[in-house]
């Protein structure tokens, strides 16, 4: 087995920026829940349920884009892709007016 060095800077930098991404998604998804949702902490209603979700597909999106062969997150932006799906159907069952206004706002094409 090989060791390599690390300089502790790099050390540094690299854990750095993993915390710098956590807490950017953490801050994305706190920002879309207060968006989408109809009252304060509100989680569960099916347009903040869409808009994570797509937020979720866009950041595979942008991962597959540069990892062409990992298949395995294909699978898994197709299962995100399938339970968006679900999600607004549901919502469009509901509550048509909603519906429309979700799909406004996110910028789906249907």
């Amino acid at each position: 087995m090989v060791k390599v060095k690390v300089d502790k800077k790099v050390a540094k930098v690299t854990k750095a920026v993993k915390v710098k991404k956590v807490t950017s998604v953490e801050d994305d998804k706190q920002k879309i829940i207060e968006k989408f949702g109809q009252k304060k902490g509100d989680t569960g209603s099916p347009e903040v349920q869409a808009a994570l979700l797509s937020h979720k597909i866009d950041k595979l999106t942008e991962h597959l884009d540069i990892n062409k062969k990992d298949n395995h997150s294909r699978r898994g932006l197709l299962k995100v892709i399938a339970k968006r799906r679900r999600i607004l159907n549901y919502l469009q069952k509901l509550d048509e007016k909603r519906y429309k206004k979700l799909i406004k706002e996110i910028g789906l094409k249907k």
